[in-house]
């Protein structure tokens, strides 16, 4: 009896043992799990822009935790919510820094949401991953921009348009939001077009706030200009929701395509959302990336994302592109590296490759900035867009640009011996 005791004792202390150490494993890998930090707003003005492209880094997540995560730990995303509001982006950015102690953070849309994070990220020496595209005149070694420069879609797009394919366009109405984006976007194609010979009279530029809805006068002076014996189009730099009052007051108009092209570089397929697109066939937009590419890597991205959203949403973008390239990028060089840590990571991104649902193999370069294709699309009677145009390689972004004075002599490289986002020459700092 006292044999069967004693052995009855020794198996409830091994399962209590058992147990204990059961637990002690969960809770390790609990805090093992490496947290990536996902920035975008979910309200506000820019919700119908961002939202999305939160779901899309949480799809990636979870493929990438099938897979087995990343060096033998899970992913595990932390979600914030800044809400359209530049201060609270750089409130979050750094709590998610801080207090998170993320390895990575994906976000942001707006010029003014990055430029506003851009000194924490530098300041912590964090890292984050930028999807759209951006108006260039700016390199940190903190940022990763997976969008698109000005020479790889605003250039292309005017020089589409001037293009006897793009119409012959002689006169040129610069729209956008009234922020950094926009106005440093217009600065750039106004020096653009002055070198090709476009005289300031046939150049009209108008801002409008954030989340304008009111566009009758805009559009009917849009349409005066263009009534002056010249061909014209409007370059959109309009963001988020004013997108959409935008293209209702074209239409309530009879803003023809044929008369008045709006070639846009901030509306893809999820803005045109909830529009009746039958009166804006034709109008155009420039990106890197449309839904309708035929290729077996847009094939199965666009059915990771139906699977993702159990078929409810099988509407892909650029953006959303450009965060898979991201993210997919960062996983890679998190497993070369063999760590997350930010400066081992940062050197193994550069060269970095993927083929992209693009269909294109892009690469990300030395100057923080990918090589990647420029594509223009048409909008369809579906509400999608079909390519137009599309650059025949991969073109690399620029940083600064050559139709700026003083951005032409600029250079932004990061490895030895430049460490420098705009110098004009090569700076080293032990960092």
């Amino acid at each position: 009896m006292k044999s069967a005791s004693i052995s009855r004792g020794f198996v409830l202390g091994l399962l209590v043992l058992q147990f204990t150490l059961a637990l002690a494993r969960a809770a390790a890998a609990g805090e093992d799990a490496i947290k990536i930090g996902i920035l975008h707003s979910l309200s506000g003005t820019m919700a119908i822009s961002e939202a999305v492209l939160k779901d899309t880094v949480l799809m990636l997540i979870a493929d990438q935790n099938k897979r087995g995560g990343l060096l033998g730990r899970k992913l595990e995303p932390v979600v914030v919510d800044p809400a359209s509001d530049w201060d609270a982006f750089a409130k979050e950015a750094r709590e998610l820094l801080t207090q998170e102690k993320v390895a990575v953070v994906f976000g942001c849309w707006t010029s003014a949401s990055r430029k506003s994070v851009l000194p924490i990220f530098e300041e912590l020496n964090g890292l984050l991953f930028y999807p759209v595209q951006y108006e260039g005149e700016e390199s940190s070694r903190n940022i990763f921009y997976t969008g698109a420069a000005p020479n790889q879609q605003a250039i292309p797009a005017v020089r589409y348009l001037m293009s006897k394919e793009g119409g012959e366009v002689h006169r040129w109405v610069l729209l956008g939001t009234d922020y950094v984006y926009p106005r440093t976007t217009n600065g750039i194609l106004s020096a653009y077009l002055s070198a090709q010979g476009v005289s300031a009279d046939d150049i009209m530029t108008i801002y409008t706030p954030f989340g304008y809805s009111d566009w009758g006068d805009i559009v009917r002076k849009i349409k005066a200009f263009g009534s002056k014996g010249k061909k014209t189009a409007v370059i959109s730099t309009i963001n988020g929701d004013a997108n959409t009052y935008f293209y209702k007051e074209l239409a309530a108009q009879d803003v023809e395509a044929r008369a008045i092209p709006v070639m846009a570089f901030s509306v893809g397929e999820r803005e045109l959302f909830g529009v009746n697109t039958t009166p804006l066939i034709g109008h155009m937009a420039a990106w890197n990336y449309f839904h309708s590419i035929k290729s077996p890597e847009n094939e199965a991205f666009v059915k990771m994302w139906a699977d993702f959203t159990e078929q409810r949403d099988k509407t892909t973008n650029d953006p959303m592109e450009a965060t898979f390239i991201g993210f997919r990028m960062w996983a890679q060089a998190v497993v070369q590296a063999g760590t997350t840590d930010v400066n081992a990571v940062r050197q193994a991104m550069y060269g970095q490759r993927i083929k992209a649902p693009s269909g294109f193999e892009v690469v990300m370069n030395t100057n923080h900035l990918l090589s990647k294709p420029v594509m223009i699309g048409k909008i369809n009677s579906s509400g999608t867009f079909d390519v137009i145009w599309q650059s025949i390689n991969p073109v690399r972004a620029d940083a600064w640009s050559r139709y700026i004075p003083d951005s032409a002599k600029r250079t932004a490289d990061w490895t030895f011996p430049w460490v420098c986002g705009g110098c004009i020459e090569p700076t080293f700092k032990d960092w």
